[in-house]
């Protein structure tokens, strides 16, 4: 009866300290990935020329290389109708925080109130701006499948 007994206690004392290195190696729940948004309002008059009907805000940093490529593709949109902004995080810091900029590049294509009616996250082509800027000019312009709206990465970053 007493080996019993203490092969009783020694399973026990066994399971517990399996129980304890159990918890102690299982992992803590990873939490979500951070979510990048696009601002979907932009107040006209934190940009440059707030009267042009259409505004091109291209959210940028000074260290990205990828933000280059499309400040270079966006700022080829510039016309009397079209103010195109460059908008760096360092340069621009308040607007970055104002518009809860957590990644770039951002190119955000907005109407004469502000309201946001494209908004690209990473690389985008010049094809998808300019069809994007056209499809909010003139509702029908672009044939269906090619209006570049919406949060598109470009399918050929080099255009």
């Amino acid at each position: 009866m007493g080996r019993l007994v203490l092969a009783l206690v020694l399973a026990a004392v066994v399971v517990g300290i399996a129980l304890a290195l159990q918890r102690r190696r299982a992992p803590e729940p990873t939490a979500s990935p951070p979510r990048y948004e696009a601002p979907t309002e932009l107040v006209r008059a934190d940009f440059t020329r707030p009267e042009a009907p259409w505004l091109v805000a291209v959210f940028t940093s000074a260290t990205c290389s990828t933000c280059e490529a499309v400040w270079s593709k966006a700022a080829l949109l510039e016309s009397d109708q079209v103010a195109v902004q460059e908008v760096e995080a360092t340069r621009d810091r308040d607007l970055h925080r104002r518009y809860g900029i957590g990644a770039v590049p951002i190119a955000v294509l907005a109407g004469p109130d502000g309201e946001v009616g494209a908004s690209f996250m990473g690389p985008v082509s010049s094809t998808h701006l300019w069809a994007a800027l056209a499809e909010l000019r003139e509702p029908g312009s672009v044939p269906p499948g090619c209006d570049g709206q919406g949060h598109d990465h470009g399918d050929d970053p080099a255009d």
